[in-house]
């Protein structure tokens, strides 16, 4: 290594790391204290402790979208050509569990399946074979043609699969009506009727999805709907004339080399 190279892990390190999330959650109105220590995987770990409550979407002890995009956004940021990497996970009040690395996690596969083959081949030795002869298996008898309904349908249902899991509809919620939460929501949702712009609220809670829905009836020009199921689930505005985006609005490319999965 160079001495001209600047190592992610020296003595600038956390500072750094406590100046960027102060200063990101400062902007977002989340003003957080910092519990840094370092991870017995070689990473940094912070703990999150939100001074006047925290952000729509984050629950302590649990992952987040919102906390997902911060640790991308951060370690984007620290993560520059010329530096030795070092990667930052973020937790909300507590410290986030270690992530396996993908070369642990074959290592453990590797180590589950080996008790799996032992068991097989003392099943196969010479001594376990006169038992298995004394006892065999009964003969599959061949499937009976008048059965031929009950096998198409089983084929069928086979076809499609377990039954995926139906969310709820928010428009059906009965939720308690915010004034404030309202109008914001009343102005994005003319703002993208009048602009052509798409918009979306990610990271929402099922009451909050529902205020959204409630908030925008009668707004004319957009529509707006839940999308997506589980923790992936938002709610998108579509305009009825979109328009195109301006070439000086496009963010540029960049690769993702350095994202650690």
């Amino acid at each position: 290594m160079s001495g001209a190279q600047v190592v992610a892990g020296g003595g600038d390190f956390r500072p750094r790391v406590e100046k960027l999330l102060t200063d990101i959650l400062g902007l977002m109105g989340f003003p957080a204290r910092l519990d840094l220590q370092d991870a017995a995987d070689g990473s940094l770990s912070v703990a999150l402790h939100f001074e006047s409550g925290a952000p729509p979407g984050v629950e302590p002890g649990k992952r987040s979208q919102v906390l997902d995009s911060l640790q991308f956004l951060l370690n984007k940021m620290l993560h520059r050509p010329g530096v030795e990497r070092r990667w930052v996970m973020l937790g909300a009040g507590a410290h986030p569990e270690p992530r396996p690395r993908r070369d642990a996690a074959a290592q453990q596969q590797a180590a589950a399946a080996a008790p799996v083959a032992s068991v097989a081949q003392v099943a196969s030795t010479p001594a376990q074979q006169p038992a298995r002869a004394a006892a065999p298996a009964p003969a599959a008898q061949p499937p009976q043609r008048n059965a031929r309904g009950g096998q198409q349908a089983a084929k069928s249902a086979q076809a499609q699969g377990p039954a995926k899991s139906v969310e709820a509809d928010e428009r059906t919620l009965q939720v308690e009506e915010d004034p404030v939460f309202r109008e914001a929501v009343r102005k994005l949702a003319e703002k993208s009727a009048s602009l052509g712009r798409f918009y979306a609220f990610a990271a929402m809670k099922t009451e909050d999805r529902a205020r959204v829905l409630k908030a925008v009836e009668g707004v004319g020009g957009v529509k707006v709907a839940a999308e997506g199921e589980g923790r992936n689930r938002r709610v998108v505005f579509t305009p009825a004339k979109p328009a195109p985006m301006p070439k000086r609005s496009l963010l540029p490319d960049d690769d993702e080399d350095d994202v650690d999965a």
